[in-house]
């Protein structure tokens, strides 16, 4: 058998090298247009900040040593042009000249490329830059060295443009980040993204948001905004999102899908026969809803790698979607999601319910620990969970990695208190913050809680609800949203003539834990009242400028 794999990095090299495995006689020919067959693309941004000093760490595989371990083709350099179908033969592009490869099967791994938005003046500037492989960081990083850029531009807040913000601002360059969306991360919901924001801050990065760019000038030094706005910008780089990268396959009459990616059924199997597609190029079906979407991140490309290659070696594989999970860094906090947030769910007219809390990464007590916030999103009848979100230092990227588990798996967050954690105070808690999401959700369940969102807050109010700080007199003082009056909860029983069996209270506190002690006492005397979920932190970083100091 004769296999010809085109592209390499995670999709492509993942099936070359199962394929190898599991059929030693087979030719396998990897066809890939760049230098490099087999790069951390993950890593460039880390490159450019300096944390990763080799360039050369970031070469995982080099065809030399791809022939030596698995006795692979490689052909860098190497551009797949023409596909035929009929004939099952592909032509090949190398430095000029053409040749053609008969296939017996043909496994497609181009991946996807950078949107570059047609904007008036972008094609006569000289510093602006995409970012997808090994050739576009040199090109960067010769940029930078070469010409010292004092200001830079980073379009798009997605995953890679914080990364990229991050790295150029480590470098001493001051950095403004513009995004269409109404907040930085637009695939977090507004309140979690704040804490990004407000990092982002912290460390000198201008935020633009609900903006884009409309035109450059002055060979890219100045961006005009689509508000009319002004930014002087030594260097840009463009980080509006990806497609995937089809041209191929369209031109070979195969069926393209949402955002022009390629169509596959669960074996791989594009609407040619013998031709097989994996990656960020492919339409996959979201775990939850079973919709069609394309997710570009590393780990299902290397997944559907190995399964295409055992699909056509004979095993029983199937792609079971995906659920986006993600992480980034933005300075000294992570921001982590899985599943469907919000927006997502608000359009698909779900059912759902929200929970936020906070919880530390490690026991209190112990040097070191630190604070995150986790916000979970549930069916509010069945428990079914369908997304989660984490911000903090450290820790977050546990408790999301458990509960895509948990998704993936078929828990419910009502069994999230049963999962079991290994526990010692250097790295966690004797309650995980997991668990601690279960027994909140269960809560919410059965109606031993009632709680609105951050959100909801102002209508309840502007119908008549009061709002209720059962902080302390002094945190009260530090700062409290407008409109709440002080009951500490210590001391709640005490001051029951304070609340009207006729009016209905909101509770707020910190974080909603002592919210809710004092709206189970509160119902116990027949008041009306409900927690506000995430209380006083969550609300205070989404809406600061509606805090009364």
């Amino acid at each position: 058998m004769k296999y010809i794999i085109v592209g390499g990095v995670a999709g492509g090299m993942s099936a070359a090298t199962r394929l190898r495995r599991l059929n030693e006689d087979a030719e396998i020919i990897v066809v890939e247009k760049g230098p490099y067959v087999s790069f951390a693309n993950c890593g460039l941004p880390y490159y450019l900040a300096g944390e990763i000093t080799d360039r050369s760490q970031l070469l995982v595989q080099t065809p030399e040593k791809l022939k030596a371990r698995f006795n692979l083709d490689v052909r860098t350099n190497s551009e797949a042009i023409k596909i035929d179908s009929k004939n099952k033969s592909l032509d090949i592009n190398n430095e000029g000249k053409t040749y053609t490869e008969s296939y017996d099967k043909l496994i497609l791994s181009p991946g996807a490329k950078p949107l570059v938005p047609d904007i008036k003046g972008i094609s006569s500037a000289d510093n602006i830059f995409t970012l997808r492989n090994l050739p576009d960081i040199d090109r960067i990083m010769d940029f930078v060295e070469n010409k010292q850029p004092k200001t830079a531009t980073v379009i798009g807040a997605g995953f890679i443009g914080l990364e990229l913000t991050e790295s150029l601002a480590n470098r001493g360059i001051k950095v403004t980040i513009v995004e269409k969306a109404t907040h930085v991360l637009p695939t977090i919901d507004t309140e979690m993204a704040s804490f990004v924001q407000t990092e982002l801050e912290k460390n000198n990065v201008t935020t633009i948001t609900e903006k884009a760019a409309g035109e450059f000038k002055e060979n890219g030094k100045q961006i005009i905004l689509d508000d009319g706005s002004q930014i002087e910008s030594d260097l840009t780089i463009l980080s509006v999102g990806v497609k995937p990268d089809s041209t191929l396959a369209k031109a070979a009459g195969i069926k393209l899908g949402l955002k022009d990616g390629i169509l596959v059924d669960d074996h791989y199997q594009t609407s040619e026969p013998d031709i097989y597609a994996v990656g960020d190029a492919i339409v996959v079906k979201q775990t939850t809803t079973k919709q069609d979407a394309v997710i570009s991140l590393a780990s299902p490309a290397n997944r559907q790698g190995r399964q295409v290659a055992d699909v056509i070696s004979g095993l029983n594989r199937t792609n079971k979607g995906s659920l986006g999970t993600a992480i980034v860094r933005v300075f000294n906090i992570g921001a982590a999601s899985t599943g469907l947030n919000e927006k997502q769910l608000q359009s698909l007219n779900y059912d759902y319910k929200v929970i936020h809390l906070e919880g530390s990464d490690h026991a209190g007590y112990y040097p070191g620990s630190q604070k995150m916030v986790l916000k979970v999103i549930f069916n509010g009848k069945t428990g079914k969970i369908y997304g989660a979100q984490a911000v903090g230092p450290n820790g977050m990227d546990k408790r999301i990695d458990i509960i895509a588990t948990a998704i993936k798996a078929g828990v419910k967050v009502s069994d999230l208190p049963e999962l079991e954690f290994s526990y010692a105070p250097p790295y966690g808690v004797a309650k995980d913050i997991v668990n601690m999401a279960g027994y909140i959700a269960e809560n919410v369940l059965e109606g031993e809680t009632d709680s609105i969102q951050w959100y909801e807050l102002k209508d309840e109010m502007a119908a008549g609800a009061k709002l209720v700080d059962v902080r302390t007199p002094k945190e009260f003082a530090a700062g409290h949203m407008k409109g709440a009056f002080n009951v500490e909860l210590d001391g709640i029983r005490d001051h029951l003539s304070k609340f009207s069996k006729d009016e209905t209270y909101i509770i707020s506190c910190k974080s909603g834990q002592r919210g809710y002690i004092a709206e189970r006492i509160l119902k116990q005397h027949g008041i009306s009242c409900k927690n506000l979920d995430g209380a006083y932190d969550l609300y205070a970083s989404v809406l600061g400028d509606e805090i009364v100091h």
